[in-house]
């Protein structure tokens, strides 16, 4: 059995209910704000975050010679879950992390107090192969995903025919820019603060290029992402989309279709990231949905 070291850290009173909060794919926990984590903690909730494997200060692994599955990430989860002593939590997830937290409610309900998915898909949907066509100007099937939005499709159309960043400078303009389309056109974008956060993110990774393996990883999990499921998931579920989402426009109208008594809210300017302008309502709502008053 693989064993990668994981990165985590923890906020507020130990005694409060649990929240963890799940990044998405190739994404480090510090990209969970830490003024929006603090409003979490100081509504009464113990708040943790972690760096997934191959990302940040986890420990990265030599895939060709370890190589993993989301499943592996999948299960980091319940291992950060058991070092914090924790025998179920309220996951909140974002992007990718909403599968990962989608499929535990699923196969592990004992352990999932409350869900919350932010700018997610609906596990079993195909995202990955819908964004994948749109990027090369393939045709969606009948019943596929809405695709991402123009500016999304160019820019990262662009981004895998360009020739790679050379320098940490380059590669920070990069990371700046795929954040600014990210953002969304709704809100201001504030270059200096995604200079701060991406620099950060560069300086404290382990390894950068090491977040490729998680690409390699969904291309050894055809299995992952079963269909037809979702309704076997029994926590209270908070389904949370920007009505100016760039990546998955539409998705989370489809995970609240599928899991009985899931509430979707809709945020008006958000995009793809947690600018500071929506943290009190995301942070209010989602304060609401863990403590057991979902009204």
């Amino acid at each position: 059995m693989q064993t990668v070291n994981i990165w985590s850290e923890e906020f507020g009173a130990p005694t409060d209910e649990p929240i963890l909060l799940i990044m998405g794919s190739m994404s480090q926990g510090i990209l969970w704000p830490e003024e929006f984590v603090g409003r979490l903690a100081a509504g009464g909730r113990r708040v943790i975050r972690y760096d997934h494997r191959d990302t940040g200060r986890s420990g990265t692994v030599d895939f060709a010679k370890e190589p993993y599955t989301w499943d592996d990430i999948k299960d980091d989860v319940l291992r950060v879950m058991d070092a914090h002593g924790l025998d179920s939590a309220h996951l909140v997830c974002h992007s990718a992390g909403g599968l990962l937290g989608q499929l535990i409610a699923v196969e592990r309900p004992e352990r999932v107090r409350t869900l919350t998915v932010i700018g997610s898909s609906p596990l079993g949907g195909g995202e990955g192969a819908v964004i994948m066509r749109a990027l090369m100007g393939q045709p969606q099937p009948e019943g596929s995903l809405p695709e991402p939005t123009p500016e999304f499709v160019d820019f990262f159309r662009a981004m895998i025919t360009n020739p790679p960043p050379a320098d940490r400078r380059e590669r920070i303009e990069a990371m700046i820019a795929e954040q600014r389309v990210l953002h969304g056109t709704a809100l201001p974008f504030d270059e200096d603060a995604a200079r701060r956060l991406q620099e950060r993110v560069y300086d404290r990774a382990r390894d950068l290029d090491a977040v490729v393996n998680h690409r390699l990883a969904a291309a050894a999990s055809p299995d992952f992402e079963p269909v037809g499921v979702l309704h076997r998931v029994k926590a209270p579920t908070l389904v949370i989309e920007g009505t100016h989402e760039p990546a998955k426009p539409g998705h989370g109208a489809l995970i609240a279709e599928r899991i009985p008594g899931a509430r979707l809210m809709m945020v008006e300017g958000l995009g793809h990231t947690l600018p500071p302008e929506a943290h009190e309502e995301l942070a209010r709502a989602i304060l609401t949905h863990t403590s057991g008053d979902r009204r």
